[in-house]
């Protein structure tokens, strides 16, 4: 256990043992949920927006703590952001800002950025705002395939 636990910086494990932005929003305005066959890793993303905002950001993740550590950084990165830099949101950002990730744990990132696209996307379908497909790459093919790992498309 302490070989694995040397494996990851001390931001991934603060976030995982101390993950921000956990539960649900009742009558959120988006939910996304996507997984990962291979691991097993599900994740649910809450968002509440007001004015194209995202004014709260809450997950629940069914994973290991490299699949817990990346959601909880990526609500952290987006929340009291605009939709559109919600968006922009890639997993090698969440990666990095976690101070890195194993390489066999990278698919957990990709997770993180496929349910922030994924609930942004519910959320423009729910209130039929017109979107650009190529906004969407991740939440679109999250059902279809995994980035390679360490690579984002």
């Amino acid at each position: 256990m302490e070989a694995e636990m040397s494996l990851y910086s001390e931001k991934v494990m603060d976030h995982f043992r101390h993950p921000r932005n956990v539960g649900v929003i009742e009558n959120a305005d988006g939910v996304g949920e996507v997984g990962n066959a291979k691991c097993g890793d599900i994740m649910k993303m809450y968002i509440k927006v007001e004015n194209g905002i995202l004014t709260d950001v809450k997950f629940e993740t069914f994973g290991c703590g490299s699949a817990i550590a990346s959601s909880s950084m990526a609500t952290e990165m987006i929340k009291g952001k605009p939709l559109s830099e919600a968006l922009e949101l890639t997993n090698r950002a969440v990666t990095e800002a976690l101070g890195g990730l194993p390489a066999y744990k990278l698919h957990c990132s990709v997770l993180a950025e496929q349910a922030v696209q994924a609930a942004v996307l519910d959320y423009y379908k729910r209130n039929n705002i017109p979107y650009d497909e190529s906004q969407f790459k991740c939440a679109l093919c999250a059902h279809e395939h995994d980035h390679p790992e360490g690579e984002e498309e």
